[in-house]
C-alpha cells in the first residue's frame, strides 16, 4: 500500500487520544534494531494471521497484549487490536475472515506505526 494513503490513516487514527498514547518503549525499539523490520513483519503477518484473520478470533477484544513486542504497541495505536476496532476504525467488518487484501493493510499500517516510531526521537 502507498506510504502515503497509510500515513493518512495513522495520522488520522492519531487523533483519537487513546491511540495517541501509545508509542514503543525501549525493549520494543530495541527488538527492532536488533531484529530488524524484516523479521517484525514476518512477526505482524503471523500474529494478524492467528489472532485477529479468523471470522471470530478467540478472545476477541482481549487477545491482544499492552505490549512486550513492537507488534502489539502497534495494534492499540493503529486500532488494529480486535476485530470491534477494525471495524469501527477501519470498515473492515467482523464475522468473516479476513481477506488477503485486508491482512496486508493491517500488516503494512503496523509496519508503517512502527517505521515512524522508531524514527521518532
Amino acid at each position: 500500500m502507498e506510504q502515503d494513503r497509510l500515513d493518512a490513516v495513522l495520522a488520522r487514527i492519531a487523533r483519537i487520544p487513546f491511540r495517541a498514547r501509545f508509542h514503543l518503549r525501549p525493549p520494543e525499539r530495541e527488538y527492532v534494531a536488533v531484529r530488524g523490520m524484516d523479521a517484525v513483519r514476518r512477526h505482524a503477518r503471523e500474529l494478524i494471521d492467528t489472532r485477529l484473520g479468523p471470522a471470530h478470533p478467540a478472545k476477541d477484544g482481549r487477545q491482544t497484549p499492552w505490549g512486550g513486542h513492537p507488534v502489539f504497541r502497534g495494534q492499540h495505536a493503529t486500532a488494529t487490536c480486535c476485530r470491534t476496532c477494525l471495524q469501527i476504525n477501519h470498515g473492515i467488518p467482523k464475522g468473516h475472515p479476513l481477506s488477503e487484501r485486508q491482512r496486508a493493510y493491517v500488516v503494512d499500517l503496523l509496519c508503517r506505526w512502527i517505521e515512524n516510531e522508531c524514527r521518532a526521537p
